[in-house]
This record gives structure tokens, C-alpha cells and sequence, in this order.
């Protein structure tokens, strides 16, 4: 067992929150063992995962899907889905099936904001946020351009200046 970390035991909140206030723990505590790379397993699963929630929104119709790596960027996520739906009810159909899928596959704490008939729906799973818009919505947000490759460009050139 992993010794409690400073930062985790003066937050207040859920396991979840405290891990992710606390940070990666140092290499030193982190293996206990003989030295293993965990990355090629967690990336199958979170590449399994990926492939169940593309294929949920393919088989609902969903348009224009986007995959984008936040592995590094972001500390709530490590990947972000982007969809979307022509209409609330197809919108809330993809968000019901594709939680239903997710419990199959064994994610049994989807969390889901707006589907109450909005123009964005999120659903939290764990590592992989899935994001439904509509299109005018989607165009307002541009999500992709925030989280996605031109950001890194811009970044790259405002360090470089």
C-alpha cells in the first residue's frame, strides 16, 4: 500500500479529487517492485475503451467524431470525444446508449450532465470525456480547437519567440 500523500489528506472531497490535487506520486513510491512498464496495459484499456464509444456514437448516427490525446495537457482526462447529434432526441439517445455500453464494458460510474434535452451533453468516463453537441453548439465551443493539435502549434510558437 501506497503512503498518503501531504496535499491528498488537507483536501476535502472524494478519493478521486484528492488523487488528482495530490498529483503523480514520486517515482521512488510509485514501484514497490521489480521495475514494470504499466503504459502498454493502461493504453490497451484506455484504447478499448475509445473503440466502445466510437463505435456506440457510429452506430447511432453520430457525425463528424473526433478523438483527441489529452494525455499530458489535462489532469481530469486523457482523452476527449467530440460528437455530433442533429436533434435533442438523438442527442439523448447516443448519451443513454452509450452509457449503457460503458457498463457493459465494465465502467459502472458513468456520470451524465444535460441530457435533459440540451444542446451539450457530457459524459464522464473516468478517463475518456465524451462531449454531444449540436452543430451550432459544437461551432460555438470549438472544443477541438481549444484542446486540440493547433493549440500545441500556437504554444510551440509563442516559446519560440
Amino acid at each position: 500500500m501506497h503512503p498518503p500523500l501531504p496535499a491528498a489528506a488537507k483536501t476535502p472531497g472524494t478519493p478521486r479529487k484528492k488523487a488528482a490535487v495530490a498529483g503523480p506520486r514520486p517515482v521512488s513510491v510509485r514501484r514497490t517492485g521489480p521495475k514494470q512498464s504499466l503504459k502498454p496495459t493502461e493504453r490497451s484499456a484506455l484504447d478499448t475503451l475509445q473503440a466502445v464509444i466510437v463505435a456506440s456514437l457510429e452506430d447511432d448516427k453520430a457525425e463528424n467524431v473526433v478523438t483527441l490525446d489529452l494525455a499530458g495537457k489535462a489532469a481530469f482526462c486523457d482523452r476527449m470525444v467530440v460528437a455530433t447529434g442533429m436533434a435533442d432526441r438523438q442527442i439523448t439517445a447516443m448519451a443513454e446508449h452509450l452509457e449503457k455500453k460503458l457498463h457493459e464494458a465494465g465502467i459502472k460510474r458513468v456520470q451524465i450532465e444535460g441530457a435533459s434535452g440540451s444542446d451539450w451533453v457530457l459524459i464522464d468516463a473516468g478517463d475518456i470525456i465524451v462531449h454531444l453537441f449540436k452543430l451550432e453548439s459544437r461551432t460555438l465551443y470549438g472544443l477541438e480547437k481549444m484542446w486540440g493539435s493547433d493549440l500545441d502549434q500556437a504554444e510551440e510558437s509563442v516559446t519560440t519567440v
